[in-house]
């Protein structure tokens, strides 16, 4: 009779761990869990107990809206089921070693207004289906290794304020539909094997702050019409093919120093490698 009584009271404890929480984001949580060895984590989850216990779960209303596991020992692959997890505002996995593919099942997340998987493991192309987060304002997936193009979907983004996707093995062109992210703040492509001009498109983002596309392909010239980019302050174009090699530049008004009269170089040296 105790050992039934015993029973009972774990399995209604249990219950009320996840009563809160619906059956569909609790399998989600539980699916992450399992598929990134989550019993070796530097900080694990005791599943018994309440999900608001849970280390990196923010809840709001009985919905889950963040998980915070930065630097947490992630290992394995994310599952499919990351993407039921409808309520979500915030993923930040950065630093850690997730593997296999970032799953298409985050375009479901239409909440998401951060996406943070850098400095992991990813590889394979980036999902076309991340053009589906409309409210995104944060996309990094730096220091990974993912390959292919960048995927044009991610140009329908216009909330996007930051895309920072360096380090990786990407190739292709910068999409010249990049000028519609009219609230980017910060884009970097640094340290990939991406080639083609760059897009005088990028003129049209008037609040871009920082520009990184050093270490790549891309040949031609900086186009001329980032003298009117006045709140960038930070510019890397260096180690590429170029028609002109420029050293990086930051915090200075990088445009004003690239003023060039016709057959001069004397404007540009400032920032103009020797």
């Amino acid at each position: 009779m105790k050992n039934l009584k015993y029973t009972i009271l774990t399995l209604l404890l249990s219950f009320a761990a996840f009563a809160n929480v619906s059956n569909t984001e609790k399998e989600a949580l539980l699916a992450l869990y399992n598929s990134t060895n989550g019993a070796q984590w530097n900080s694990t989850w005791d599943t018994s107990a309440p999900i608001n216990t849970w280390y990196g779960v923010k809840l709001e209303n009985n919905i889950v809206v963040e998980i915070n596991l930065p630097f947490n020992n992630l290992q394995g692959e994310l599952p499919n089921e990351i993407g039921d997890l409808t309520g979500l505002t915030k993923l930040n996995l950065g630093f850690n070693g997730i593997s296999g593919n970032v799953p298409a099942s985050l375009s479901k997340l239409q909440n998401l207004e951060r996406l943070e998987l850098f400095m992991n493991k990813f590889e394979g192309e980036i999902p076309a289906e991340l053009g589906n987060l409309k409210n995104l304002k944060s996309l990094k997936l730096y220091s990974n290794k993912l390959s292919g193009n960048i995927p044009l979907a991610l140009m329908q983004l216009t909330n996007l304020e930051e895309l920072l996707l360096g380090s990786n093995f990407l190739t292709g062109n910068i999409p010249r539909e990049i000028g519609a992210l009219s609230k980017l703040k910060k884009f970097s492509v640094m340290d990939n094997k991406m080639y083609g001009e760059i897009p005088v498109e990028m003129a049209q983002l008037m609040e871009l702050e920082e520009l990184l596309l050093s270490t790549n392909e891309f040949t031609g010239d900086v186009p001329i019409e980032f003298v009117n980019l006045t709140k960038l302050n930070t510019i890397m174009v260096s180690d590429n093919k170029l028609n002109r090699e420029f050293i990086s530049v930051s915090g200075k008004n990088p445009p004003s120093l690239m003023l060039m009269e016709t057959g001069s170089a004397t404007a540009s040296m400032d920032i103009e490698k020797d």
